[in-house]
């Protein structure tokens, strides 16, 4: 496990679509430019959701697996303005 002080966890587990993406936009707005979010759920939905939303407010999802039913994404925030 790498120790980078900019990694934020986001506990959205048990949140049903569309939760997970709104607290993962809001997460994502309040982080500074270059900073690191690994967001874990269990909505099916946020597979297609978070990477969407990623995208749409210009970050980069630089990881995304499933295991055991949990999906997570490690997603670096960009440097735009986009968000909330």
């Amino acid at each position: 496990m790498d120790h980078d002080d900019s990694l934020q966890r986001l506990d959205l587990k048990g949140l049903k679509c569309p939760l997970p993406a709104l607290h993962t936009r809001r997460a994502l707005a309040r982080a500074l430019p270059g900073a690191v979010i690994l967001v874990e759920c269990t909505d099916p939905m946020a597979a297609i959701d978070i990477p969407h939303l990623a995208h749409q407010d210009g970050h980069v999802l630089e990881a995304q697996a499933q295991e055991a039913g949990v999906l997570s994404f490690r997603i670096r925030r960009g440097s735009g303005g986009a968000g909330g």
